[in-house]
């Protein structure tokens, strides 16, 4: 939720940059208790996940941001 409310709040780039880091940080919790409860149609959901949320990172924290 907290997350969510980072992203949501579009407080600039830095904070839904963060954001973003937790939902990685989520998606990788979401995924190791698939592998251990073998539920492969959770663990593929937030594999996905992961893939936009480092995207999001990548967008919000990495990425310079264009002019104009």
């Amino acid at each position: 939720m907290i997350a969510a409310s980072m992203v949501s709040l579009d407080s600039g780039r830095r904070v839904t940059g963060w954001g973003f880091v937790l939902f990685v940080a989520s998606a990788c919790a979401w995924i190791g208790g698939a592998v251990l409860t073998r539920d492969w149609a959770l663990g593929t959901q937030n594999v996905v996940l992961l893939a936009i949320d480092v995207f999001g990172v990548y967008r919000y924290l990495v990425r310079k941001k264009a002019d104009g």
